[in-house]
């Protein structure tokens, strides 16, 4: 008789419910595009918890004042901006992890080289005009 082969699955458990379920968010972006990418961040900001909707909702209204050009997208479930079709930055709330504090995250395509180290990532405890300020410097930094 011949061997039978079968088909193995490998699960990876390491992975956290909330990363699963930003991979799956993800796969549907992906699926849909970028259509109407500004409803879609609008729609995912009125669903987060208040502190992370606050915050949300004030980096989207300074990078529409600061780089209109910039098109709102969804990124792996979370509020992101992009141009040329590659996203810049993204805001990466609290809940969502389960972290202390929501964050800004910018990609390699933001170039927000300085010298020899940067930072690619800013915690967000909470938003003063300094930090929108800071805020409105990498994003149009980040737009070019």
């Amino acid at each position: 008789m011949g061997l039978m082969k079968t088909k193995t699955t490998k699960r990876y458990n390491e992975f956290t419910a909330e990363e699963k379920s930003a991979m799956r968010a993800r796969v549907a972006e992906l699926k849909v595009g970028d259509a109407d990418g500004d409803s879609q961040v609008v729609t995912k900001l009125a669903g987060m918890g208040k502190p992370d909707r606050a915050i949300g909702e004030r980096i989207h209204a300074i990078v529409k004042a600061a780089a209109p050009s910039l098109a709102p997208r969804l990124y792996y479930g979370m509020p992101a901006y992009s141009k040329d079709g590659k996203t810049l930055f993204w805001f990466k709330p609290a809940e969502k992890f389960k972290t202390r504090y929501a964050t800004l995250g910018f990609s390699d395509a933001a170039r927000l080289d300085d010298g020899e180290i940067w930072a690619t990532e800013y915690a967000l405890p909470k938003l003063t005009s300094a930090v929108e300020a800071k805020i409105t410097s990498l994003v149009k930094k980040a737009a070019g």
